[in-house]
């Protein structure tokens, strides 16, 4: 396998970007750190990217958010990530590393738990009925499995309570449906 060579600065960036998708390198190899520069350890990625809740802290001025409530920073149009804590039931949307909206979310129930992994929107839908259950309704559907897992709205009621999916609240699903692509990436966490 033959790779490119890089210079410091893109090892450090793609550390940063793999530090947030929870990837964990030891360290960059010393052939791309530049003669002054120390040697780097991912540790210091880490560091660089904060955590969302403080993110949320330093972006929006609250520490939390209320079940059925989402913040969405002014004049954001796009979204390139997003991060789903399933023991937060929050979901956090970003768009170059800058958290732009956060929102409360009502994951899988037991014996239909949503699953942590790394995914991307497949498909979307502004109106879509689900095919496994009863014709239910999904307003601004986006598909992130082959097996029909996906962000939509719905009804929040503070816990865990879909078949897999992730429940939005109504108006911050139509945002995001706006702010994506197909391809975005999904990460889901514990």
């Amino acid at each position: 396998m033959y790779l490119l060579p890089m210079t410091a600065p893109k090892i450090k960036v793609l550390a940063q970007r793999l530090s947030l998708l929870g990837v964990l390198a030891l360290a960059v190899p010393a052939h791309a750190q530049t003669p002054a520069q120390p040697p780097m350890a991912v540790e210091g990625a880490l560091q660089a990217a904060p955590d969302p809740r403080t993110a949320m802290s330093q972006t929006f001025d609250k520490d939390t958010l209320e079940n059925g409530k989402f913040l969405w920073k002014d004049g954001a149009t796009e979204v390139d990530r997003l991060l789903l804590r399933l023991t937060e039931q929050l979901i956090y949307a970003y768009d170059d590393d800058r958290l732009v909206a956060v929102s409360t979310v009502s994951t899988g129930r037991a014996g239909h738990e949503t699953r942590a992994g790394n995914f991307r929107i497949l498909a979307k839908y502004r109106r879509y009925f689900s095919k496994k259950y009863d014709n239910a309704p999904m307003p601004f559907m986006q598909q992130i499995t082959s097996y029909g897992v996906a962000l939509h709205a719905g009804q929040l009621p503070g816990h865990p309570a879909s078949h897999g999916c992730i429940r939005l609240p109504y108006d911050f699903a139509a945002k995001l449906f706006d702010a994506t692509k197909i391809g975005t990436p999904v990460q889901i966490t514990q």
